[in-house]
């Protein structure tokens, strides 16, 4: 993750701060995902518009969740989502170790397109390095 993990109720209120923010300068943001099963909030995605044509994407998940086909979903809704917006591009950063990331993103139509070389600070990894990400992206139009 690009963002420290929320270790108080203030970390977690300055977020849904952003998040109503994003919504209401926007008109998108993060979205929470709920388990199939029990509703249960195991984890986010989202877009963040950058520019008018392009926006970021993401997922996170709950580590008991993984390989349940959640990101995979997850993703998919913000592929079909971007293109209504009005967005040419959409881009998701990934850290070069995490192959199921890789394979989630080329599962949803994302293509490598680099290694950014010491490019993002990981905060729950290295907090005090920029990491090696690779950039995927999708192109609508």
């Amino acid at each position: 993750m690009g963002w420290p993990r929320h270790r108080s109720p203030d970390d977690t209120r300055l977020f849904l701060e952003f998040s109503e923010t994003e919504w209401k300068d926007r008109g998108v943001g993060p979205y929470v995902i709920e388990s199939r099963e029990d509703g249960r909030l195991i984890g986010s995605t989202g877009l963040e518009v950058e520019t008018l044509f392009r926006a970021a994407a993401g997922y996170v998940l709950a580590r008991s969740e993984w390989g349940r086909g959640y990101a995979t979903e997850a993703l998919r809704a913000m592929v079909g989502l971007a293109p209504t917006l009005g967005l040419r591009r959409l881009h998701a950063l990934c850290h070069p170790d995490h192959r199921a990331s890789w394979r989630v993103l080329e599962k949803c139509g994302f293509e490598r397109e680099a290694l950014l070389r010491r490019h993002s600070v990981l905060p729950n990894l290295e907090p005090d390095e920029p990491s090696d990400v690779l950039c995927y992206v999708r192109l609508f139009g």
